[in-house]
C-alpha cells in the first residue's frame, strides 16, 4: 500500500492545441488558415486546418462535421488520414497528416519528367483511394488535381471531403453543383441529381488525361461551355451511347458533331491509356468503367510499369513556398487541405454562396496563362462577388459548395461562333466554328431565364440587406 501511495503520479498527457507547436503557414483562405506544426507525443510534422466558426449559438457547420466523420471511418494509405480534432477559442482545428504539394504542381512543373511510368503510378494510386472510398459507399464530389495532395515519401493522397456523401440508398437526390467545372461529368451539367460513382470516375478521366496533357482537358468557363468542349472532343452524345439524356432537366441540344481520334491529341500515349480514358469519359455513367475494374485495365499490366512511389520526381514548389504551392490567398497552395467555403456562418456563408469558389477557370485563356481550376485572379473575384452569379440563366451558389462562376457575358461561350484562342481543343484544330452549336430557341430560353432570375436574385439580395440591417 504504502508503495502504491509513493508512486509520483504519472504526466498528463497533452491534449488539443497544448500538443502541438505551430510553426510557418502553409496556407491562408478567407474562412481559415493552415498551419505546419509538430505533433508532441509522435514528434511528426502534421498540417493544422483552422476552421473559423460562426457567431454566437449558431453551432458547427454541418459540412465540416460530415467531412470529420468520413474521415474518421476511412482509414487508407492514400486517403488523408485525419490525426485530431479539437477545438480552441472559436475556432476548430482538424489536424491532418503533412503533405508537401499537390498534382497540380506535378502537372504544372515542366521540369518533372511525366512519362508514361509517372502518369501511370498516378492514376494507379487515384483509382486504389477511390475504389476504397466507393468500397465503403463514399462519393468524393470533387476530384482535381489540386485535391490530390503528394506525402513527403511520395505517396498520393485523396483529401477534401467536404462534399463527400454516403450513397447507396434508393431514390435518393443529390445536388448537381458539385466538382470543379473542368471535372463535372456531363450528367450533372445537364441537371441530374440522380447519380452515383460514375462522376468520380468521370472525373478521374479527366485527371488522367491532364497528367497526359500536362494541361486541362476541358477548360470550360461555363456550364454551356463545358458541354461544348465535352462535345467537341468527344462528339456529341446519341441515343445509341447515353440512352435518356435528352430527358435530363436541363438538356439542351447542340448540334451534330462527330469524335475526333484521340491520338491527334494524346499523339505520345500507348494505346492502352487511350483505350481506359475513353472508358472512364463514356457518356452514359452506367458504362463507365468502376474504380476497382479499371485497376484491373490492361493499362496497369503493360510495360513500362507504373514507378513506385518513393521514385516519383517531387516539384519544386512546395506549401508554404512564396505562399502555398503556387497559389493565391484562397488556398490553392494547401489544397484539399483549406477549409470549404461553407465552413463559415451568416453573412460569410452567404457571401461564400454568391461569391465564385477557387474551383474553376476565370475565363478560356486560363490554360494558356497556366492557371487552373483552383485559382482565380483577384479582380474577376471581387467583380463577379459584386455583380452576382449566373450561368446559363439560372442563378448558382445555392446547395454544397458551389463550384460554379459567372457566365453572363464575362468571357465568350465556345456556343457563340467568337474566337477563343488556343486551348486543349486547339491542338485539333477546332475553332469555334467547328464546335457544337444552340439552337436560337435554347439561346432566347436561356437569355429569358437569366433575365427573370437576375431580377428575383437582386430581389432577394435587397431583403437580405434589411434583414441583416434590422438584425
Amino acid at each position: 500500500m504504502t508503495a502504491a501511495t509513493d508512486d509520483p503520479p504519472r504526466p498528463r498527457a497533452l491534449s488539443g492545441k497544448e500538443r502541438y507547436i505551430k510553426g510557418a503557414v502553409l496556407g491562408e483562405g478567407t474562412f481559415g488558415v493552415v498551419t505546419k506544426a509538430e505533433d508532441t507525443l509522435t514528434r511528426r510534422h502534421v498540417a493544422i486546418k483552422k476552421i473559423r466558426l460562426g457567431k454566437y449559438k449558431e453551432g458547427v457547420n454541418f459540412t465540416a462535421i460530415r467531412e470529420i466523420k468520413l474521415l474518421m471511418e476511412l482509414r487508407h494509405p492514400h486517403v488523408i488520414e485525419l490525426v485530431d480534432v479539437f477545438p480552441h477559442k472559436r475556432n476548430l482545428n482538424l489536424v491532418f497528416e503533412m503533405c508537401e504539394s499537390d498534382l497540380e504542381a506535378v502537372v504544372k512543373d515542366k521540369f518533372l519528367p511525366l512519362g508514361t511510368p509517372e502518369v501511370k503510378s498516378y492514376v494507379k494510386m487515384t483509382l486504389e483511394a477511390v475504389a476504397y472510398c466507393h468500397a465503403s459507399w463514399v462519393l468524393h464530389r470533387d476530384l482535381k488535381p489540386n485535391n490530390l495532395l503528394i506525402a513527403p515519401n511520395g505517396a498520393l493522397k485523396l483529401a477534401d471531403f467536404g462534399l463527400a456523401r454516403v450513397f447507396g440508398s434508393p431514390n435518393r437526390r443529390f445536388t448537381h453543383q458539385v466538382f470543379a467545372r473542368w471535372y463535372r461529368a456531363p450528367e450533372l451539367l445537364l441537371g441530374s441529381k440522380a447519380y452515383g460513382p460514375g462522376v468520380d470516375m468521370w472525373a478521374i478521366g479527366c485527371v488522367f488525361a491532364e497528367l497526359m496533357l500536362r494541361k486541362p482537358y476541358f477548360p470550360g468557363s461555363s456550364d454551356i461551355d463545358q458541354l461544348g468542349r465535352i462535345y467537341a472532343g468527344l462528339g456529341t452524345p446519341t441515343e445509341e451511347n447515353w440512352p435518356g439524356h435528352k430527358n435530363m432537366p436541363d438538356y439542351v441540344e447542340f448540334s451534330h458533331g462527330v469524335a475526333p481520334p484521340l491520338r491527334q491529341l494524346f499523339t505520345t500515349a500507348p494505346p492502352e491509356a487511350l483505350d481506359l480514358l475513353q472508358k472512364l469519359l463514356a457518356f452514359d455513367p452506367n458504362k463507365r468503367l468502376s474504380a476497382a475494374d479499371a485497376l484491373k485495365h490492361a493499362y496497369f499490366s503493360s510495360r513500362p510499369f507504373a514507378t513506385p512511389f518513393p521514385d516519383l520526381p517531387r516539384p519544386t514548389q512546395k506549401f508554404g513556398d512564396d505562399g502555398g504551392g503556387g497559389g493565391d490567398d484562397a488556398g490553392r497552395g494547401t489544397s484539399g487541405l483549406m477549409p470549404p467555403p461553407d465552413s463559415v456562418h451568416g453573412g460569410d456563408a452567404k457571401r461564400a454562396r454568391t461569391a465564385p469558389r477557387a474551383g474553376d477557370a476565370a475565363h478560356f485563356a486560363a490554360a494558356d496563362r497556366d492557371e487552373s481550376p483552383a485559382t482565380e485572379p483577384h479582380r474577376d473575384r471581387d467583380r463577379d462577388r459584386n455583380r452576382g452569379e449566373f450561368d446559363g440563366g439560372r442563378r448558382i451558389g445555392g446547395g454544397d459548395r458551389d463550384t460554379d462562376e459567372r457566365a453572363d457575358g464575362g468571357a465568350p461561350m465556345s456556343t457563340s461562333g467568337g474566337g477563343h484562342g488556343t486551348d486543349a481543343m486547339g491542338q485539333l484544330g477546332l475553332d469555334s466554328c467547328d464546335r457544337p452549336a444552340l439552337s436560337t430557341v435554347d439561346r432566347a430560353y436561356l437569355r429569358k431565364r437569366k433575365h427573370d432570375l437576375d431580377v428575383a436574385f437582386l430581389a432577394a439580395s435587397q431583403e437580405g440587406s434589411e434583414e441583416q440591417g434590422g438584425g
